[in-house]
């Protein structure tokens, strides 16, 4: 399957800013199931200098400097994307969690531990242990996990914030989809268990007989799961209750969103300021 991406981000700021660097993680993510054909990123003010390069964990990264003064800042990502790689692997025949648990990989031993984000957390810990009793293979428990958070959760946008807590989040019963990956991640890697944090683009179908809105797509978050060196990483979308296949763009993936966020930077001036974001994800 072929995407056509347009993401549009804009910074609009009450007072002037007089200097500006920016540090985005907007470029899609070569993979073996993901091929970018085509990627490029348009800043308004143009910068006075651009730096590219690869981060700690592969993704692609860019620095725009801003060094004359303006109110704001957008930024535009243009890409065409073709999707599709292997279906996973059958559940029953994954390695039980245990084995996992205890596999010393260096690939995925880094995404074992806490971070920024997702301190260790007992009730997460004990909210996934219910998906994986004694023995289960691993992904037989991440499917019933994922679904478990499905029907769990309620999906509200504006109930919590991207330092909203996950023990927070356990306790209101909602939250939206960066939320639902930091609670999975949290309760994987209490049990010893390696998961990351995956940001990208999901494709979004509008209502029957409605016609899909410009701007509407979403940039959206889910976890990459370990299941041993036999088999490696898989995908799967707590917010959707599905395993990632070829409606998911990846732009990056880190130990939890601070890792990863699509924008973040430091600006002299600007006072308050206002964020817009537009999606477009259109199959080719």
């Amino acid at each position: 399957m072929k995407y056509r991406l347009h993401h549009t981000t804009l910074y609009r700021y009450k007072t002037p800013v007089d200097l500006g660097c920016h540090m985005l993680h907007l470029l899609p993510r070569p993979l073996p199931a993901q091929q970018v054909l085509h990627a490029r990123l348009i800043a308004s003010p143009v910068p006075a200098r651009v730096s590219e390069r690869a981060d700690h964990f592969g993704n692609l990264t860019c620095w725009m400097f801003q060094e004359a003064p303006h109110q704001r800042f957008e930024v535009t990502l243009e890409a065409t994307i073709a999707l599709g790689g292997p279906p996973p692997p059958p559940a029953e025949a994954t390695p039980a969690w245990e084995d996992v648990a205890s596999d010393a990989t260096p690939e995925a031993a880094e995404f074992r531990f806490a971070s920024p984000l997702l301190p260790n957390d007992a009730a997460a810990r004990r909210y996934a242990a219910a998906s994986f009793p004694a023995g289960r293979p691993i992904l037989v428990g991440l499917r019933e996990l994922i679904g478990r958070i499905r029907r769990d959760f309620i999906f509200r946008p504006g109930s919590t914030t991207i330092a909203t807590p996950v023990a927070t989040v356990l306790r209101q019963r909602a939250g939206v989809c960066q939320d639902f990956a930091h609670l999975m991640i949290a309760g994987l890697r209490g049990l010893g268990l390696p998961a990351r944090y995956v940001s990208g683009y999901i494709r979004t179908r509008p209502p029957p007989g409605a016609a899909a809105l410009q701007g509407a797509d979403q940039s959206h978050a889910w976890v990459g799961c370990w299941l041993g060196p036999r088999h490696g990483w898989i995908d799967l979308d707590p917010t959707n209750d599905l395993i990632v296949a070829e409606e998911h763009v990846v732009l990056a993936w880190g130990r939890d969103y601070a890792d990863v966020s699509p924008v973040r930077g430091v600006i002299l001036g600007g006072g308050k300021h206002s964020l817009t974001v537009s999606v477009d994800l259109h199959p080719l």
